[in-house]
């Protein structure tokens, strides 16, 4: 038997939440997504006193979700909330004399998002900018003295919607995103709003797209993102440039690596900047992770400091001396704290089985982070000395009523030996003899399922299964060689490691042999599709947004670059597009009852994936369903819509598994 690891509710207690007894605790439903709040965009103020954010909630009324920017005192003790629009705010920065909070928002009927400014000590919020219909604002930086804001803006010449639209026309290499929609050429460039004279002056021009803004400590210089190669749809390189904060300033490129480079923060002193690059050097970049690099901004000169690591880093920021730079680490269902010196000598900061999604410094060197664990969804939490205090409470007073479910890490084995990492939901309310087993696949593929709070699986759960998440080969958070193997080869080795998990659980008493369910999202829903097409141990399955006739999507989706450079032109490789698409033309090999989910505008993975499935089973007499969510992109947002996913979930396995 393989090694078993157990990450209990316990384990989470020194992250300040108490365990407390089942006895009058309800399982969580459906209908809960209506009181579940989410808080994000953490921000310590320049005295380090206050740390803004935003709290999402749900207006049941009006269906929808929006959100509002609240403030705690550093200690924890003072809890404010800043506004109450109905428009909702994001994007909330301090400015750098502590007298202010600006906030991305649109108001007052307008059609474009604005810039906004709040005085901290009260009053209405004051519009700033005045962005016309032509265009969309997408980010913004304070200037080091607040005199100053950077803007990125995006042309958008159809933002005003016309009674009758024009034709959309377009020339370009990729024709299509999820949310976009049809691509047209609507480059983003950099803007200077003087807060003194409401001036805005412009700093970069052209065909291209600029984001990730970062200020020089002394004010002089923005360093920005962008792809500057001849066609930028042709390939994902992105390089890292610097550009003197005037009117038209010549723009001088820091990076030249042939992948992407991004994510630029500055040194304390100006003198280097951290940032993000991939391993590979190509044009198209899939299965891969960041590599944590910094660059002399006066040489050029270029040092890898994590690529012995084999794990992606992220939110890489500079200790207050600027002599080490932290980053989160993504390792086998964890994300933890570490650091590098210059010289590239690692530490670890932070230990157990939790989620650290992102980092701020704060003045005394300590840190603030978003953390979530398996039994609460992400809160703001300090980290001092490495040990966490927990900030806000959001969550507490909903989830300290839910019983939720027991989460638990085991490996698994493959049949050709690979040893793959799962996480295990126990069935709310149940005992620990063989129950009713749901495979719930996660996306990407490049992404990993951990040790965090996870709505999907903790609702399957409370409906009476127990739930594994399976870390198949293609993830991330086990090293460059696990992620890459799946390149052109969809649906084969990924298979074998939910195979493997299903036989681990079956064998160890976990699951019911006879009651295997198995679903997903995204590539989840791909997997569950290639899974049935397999195996027919399932007896029953839920499968959203997913394809299995591949050349079908040649052109229709937004993934060109990875069609041509993982598997090749259709009228050169059909072959190739023929043995990807089994699970649609093997159909007649499926016996298991599916269900068929998808957003009637995703872009992503279009709901044709879905329509052809569903067709396909209906003909084949194999009980099947098609639910097609009105005016939704590949993620589904309308609250009203999330439930039904989850209540449809539920009664489709309910029928099949019980």
């Amino acid at each position: 038997m393989l090694k078993k690891t157990f990450f209990f509710f316990l384990a989470c207690l020194p992250l300040g939440l108490k365990a407390q007894s089942s006895q009058n605790k309800r399982s969580i439903r459906p209908t809960d997504v209506y009181k579940i709040k989410s808080i994000a965009d953490a921000k310590i103020s320049p005295d380090g006193q206050w740390v803004s954010y935003t709290v999402s909630s749900v207006d049941s009324s009006k269906n929808k979700r929006s959100s509002d920017i609240w403030m705690s005192s550093w200690d924890g003790s003072q809890q404010v909330q800043l506004t109450y629009s109905t428009e909702g705010e994001s994007q909330v920065r301090w400015s750098p004399d502590n007298k202010y909070l600006s906030f991305v928002s649109t108001r007052n009927g307008a059609t474009q998002s604005q810039l906004y400014l709040l005085d901290r000590r009260g009053g209405e919020a004051k519009q700033l900018t005045k962005i016309k219909s032509t265009g969309s604002l997408v980010e913004y930086a304070w200037s080091p003295d607040a005199k100053k804001i950077a803007l990125v803006i995006q042309a958008d010449p159809d933002s005003a919607k016309p009674k009758t639209p024009r034709p959309i026309y377009i020339d370009r290499y990729q024709i299509k995103k999820d949310i976009e929609g049809y691509l047209e050429n609507k480059p983003s460039h950099i803007y200077l709003f003087d807060l003194a004279t409401e001036k805005l002056d412009t700093i970069t021009t052209g065909i291209y797209e600029e984001n990730a803004l970062a200020w020089s400590p002394d004010g002089k210089y923005i360093a920005f993102v962008s792809n500057r190669t001849p066609d930028p749809d042709r390939n994902e390189n992105t390089d890292i440039y610097v550009v003197e904060a005037k009117a038209h300033a010549p723009i001088k490129a820091l990076t030249t690596w042939t992948g992407r480079d991004y994510a630029p923060v500055w040194s304390p002193d100006g003198h280097k900047i951290a940032y993000l690059r991939t391993t590979a050097a190509s044009d198209y970049i899939m299965y891969d992770q960041a590599v944590l690099s910094v660059v002399d901004v006066q040489t050029g000169t270029n040092t890898l400091l994590s690529s012995s690591l084999d794990r992606p880093v992220n939110t890489p920021k500079w200790s207050k001396d600027g002599t080490q730079i932290y980053v989160t680490v993504t390792d086998d269902r964890e994300r933890y704290v570490a650091s590098y010196s210059l010289s590239g000598q690692f530490q670890r900061q932070t230990q157990g089985q939790y989620i650290v999604s992102s980092l701020e410094s704060h003045p005394t060197g300590s840190w603030l982070a978003i953390v979530s664990t398996p039994q609460r969804p992400a809160e703001i939490y300090a980290i001092e000395q490495n040990n966490f205090r927990r900030i806000t409470s959001i969550h507490e007073s909903f989830f300290s009523k839910i019983q939720l479910a027991d989460v638990e890490g085991f490996s698994s084995k493959s049949k050709d030996g690979t040893v793959v990492s799962n996480i295990l939901y126990r069935a709310v309310g149940k005992d620990k003899s063989p129950q009713p087993t749901i495979f719930f696949i996660h996306g990407g593929p490049v992404a990993q399922d951990e040790y965090s709070f996870d709505l999907s699986r903790q609702m399957l759960a409370a409906a009476g299964y127990n739930v594994v998440a399976v870390n198949y080969r293609g993830s991330n958070g086990r090293g460059l060689a696990y992620c890459q193997v799946i390149s052109g080869d969809w649906g084969n080795k990924e298979v074998l490691d939910i195979l493997g998990s299903a036989d681990y659980v079956v064998k160890n008493g976990i699951a019911d042999a006879t009651k295997l369910g198995i679903g997903g999202w995204s590539y989840g829903g791909i997997l569950t599709d290639y899974t049935i097409a397999t195996d027919t141990r399932f007896k029953a399955a839920a499968s959203g947004a997913g394809v299995a006739m591949i050349s079908s999507m040649y052109g229709v989706d937004q993934y060109i670059l990875q069609y041509e450079h993982e598997i090749g032109s259709p009228w050169k490789h059909f072959d190739k597009y023929v043995k990807l698409s089994y699970p649609f033309l093997k159909a007649d090999k499926i016996k298991t009852p599916t269900q068929f989910m998808v957003g009637e505008s995703d872009h992503n993975v279009p709901a044709v994936g879905s329509e052809q499935m569903y067709q396909a089973l209906k003909v084949l007499g194999i009980p099947t369903e098609l639910i097609v969510y009105p005016n939704q992109f590949h993620g589904i947002t309308v609250p009203s819509y999330q439930i039904d996913r989850f209540e449809r979930y539920i009664k489709w396995f309910d029928k099949y598994l019980k």
